[in-house]
C-alpha cells in the first residue's frame, strides 16, 4: 500500500473512534445501560464505569494504538538519491539517462552544420589554390622578365658578318647583314675584342669555347658564340674570317664600319680606346673592356662573366640560366645562326 491510501486509513480508524464515541456519550447521558453495570465492574469492582467512560477509555485506547501504530504505517518524507540527490520520484528512467547521454555525445554537430563545414572547405581549399597559383605565376614572371636590377645591356646594331663567296672570280669573302635581331631565336654568348690582341682576347675566346661545348654535351647546340670586333680598321671580313674559326666552328665574326662598331659597343655599354693617330698598318693595341655577355633568347641581357671566371664557373652558371629557363615552361632555341646567314643571299651587302 502506497503512503497515501495508509494515511487515509488511518485518518478513517480515528475518525471512525471519535465518532463513536460520541454518540456513545449521547445514549449515556440519556439512559442508563446495563453494559455499565455488566462491564463496568470487570473493569473496576471498586468504581463502576457509566457507558460514556467507558467508550472514553476504548476511544482513548484506540487512538494511542494508532499513535504507535508499526513504522509500516508511518508516513515519511521520501528519500533522496545518494548519488543523484534528487527525490526517487523524480530521477530520470534508463532510457531517458540513455537518450540525454546519446545527445550529450553528439553536441551540437548536425547534419547542417557538417554541410557548412564541409563546403566552407572546399571553398578554402579552392582560395588557397588559387592564391598558390598566382604567386607562382607571379614569381615564374619575374624570373623571366627580371626587370629589377638588371642592366640595360643590348640595344640596335647593324654589322656584317663575312662568308665565303664564290663564283667567276673563284673564291672571295663576301659580306652578309647582321643586326641584333639575329640574336633572338637562341641563347648568345658575346665578346668584343681585336683580332690582334697578344693574349687576352684569345683566352676569352678559348674560354668561351669550352663552355659552349660544355652545354652542347647536355642541351645540344643552343648557344651561339659571338665575336665582335672594336678595332675595325685592321680587322677585315678576311681577318675577321680566319680568325674567329680558330676558336668555335659555329662563332660568328662580326666587323664594320668604325661608326657602326662604336653604335654596337655603345649599346652593350663596352669600352674601347684606340691609340690617337694610329695607322693601320703598324702593330699597335686596343684598350677594352674585357668580359663576354649571356643573352637569352629573346635577345635579352642575363649576365656578363669576366676575365676572373673560370671556364667552369661560367659554364656552371650558364647551365643553370638555361635549366630554370627550361622549367620554366620555355624552347631553348637552336644555334645554327651562322648557317643562316650563310644561305641568305638576300643579307648580301657591298662592303
Amino acid at each position: 500500500m502506497s503512503h497515501p491510501s495508509r494515511l487515509f486509513a488511518a485518518r478513517s480508524s480515528v475518525g471512525a473512534v471519535l465518532a463513536t464515541s460520541s454518540a456513545a456519550r449521547r445514549m449515556a447521558q440519556q439512559s442508563p445501560c446495563k453494559l455499565c453495570s455488566a462491564v463496568g465492574p470487570s473493569i473496576s469492582p471498586s468504581q463502576p464505569m457509566s457507558c460514556s467512560r467507558l467508550f472514553s477509555t476504548t476511544v482513548q485506547s484506540r487512538i494511542s494504538a494508532s499513535q504507535s501504530a508499526p513504522s509500516s504505517f508511518k508516513i515519511s518524507a521520501p528519500a533522496k538519491s545518494e548519488s543523484s540527490g534528487q527525490p526517487p520520484s523524480s530521477r530520470p528512467s534508463p532510457r531517458s539517462r540513455a537518450d540525454a547521454k546519446a545527445r550529450t555525445a553528439i553536441g551540437p554537430f548536425t547534419p547542417l552544420s557538417a554541410g557548412l563545414l564541409l563546403a566552407t572547405s572546399i571553398a578554402l581549399f579552392f582560395y588557397f589554390q588559387s592564391e598558390k597559383a598566382e604567386v607562382e605565376r607571379r614569381k615564374a614572371s619575374e624570373k623571366k622578365n627580371e626587370k629589377v636590377g638588371r642592366p640595360r645591356i643590348g640595344g640596335e646594331f647593324s654589322l656584317v658578318m663575312p662568308v665565303l663567296g664564290g663564283g667567276s672570280e673563284g673564291e672571295r669573302i663576301e659580306a652578309r647583314s647582321f643586326t641584333e635581331k639575329d640574336l633572338v631565336g637562341a641563347w648568345t654568348l658575346l665578346y668584343f675584342g681585336f683580332t690582334n690582341c697578344p693574349d687576352i682576347c684569345p683566352e676569352e675566346l678559348d674560354k668561351m669555347g669550352k663552355v659552349v661545348d660544355q652545354i652542347d654535351s647536355k642541351y645540344g647546340a643552343i648557344i651561339n658564340p659571338i665575336f665582335i670586333t672594336c678595332d675595325p680598321a685592321r680587322d677585315t671580313l678576311a681577318a675577321t674570317s680566319t680568325y674567329v674559326s680558330e676558336f668555335h666552328p659555329r662563332m660568328v665574326g662580326l666587323t664594320g664600319s668604325y661608326e657602326a662598331v662604336k653604335k654596337a659597343c655603345k649599346a652593350f655599354r663596352v669600352y674601347f680606346s684606340t691609340p690617337p693617330g694610329a695607322d693601320p698598318s703598324n702593330d699597335y693595341l686596343v684598350d677594352h673592356s674585357i668580359f663576354f655577355y649571356l643573352m637569352d633568347p629573346e635577345g635579352k641581357f642575363v649576365d656578363a662573366f669576366g676575365r676572373s671566371q673560370t671556364a667552369e664557373d661560367v659554364h656552371a652558371k650558364v647551365e643553370g640560366f638555361v635549366s630554370r629557363w627550361q622549367s620554366e615552361g620555355n624552347a631553348l632555341g637552336r644555334a645554327d645562326i651562322k648557317t643562316r646567314v650563310q644561305e641568305d643571299e638576300s643579307r648580301k651587302v657591298p662592303f
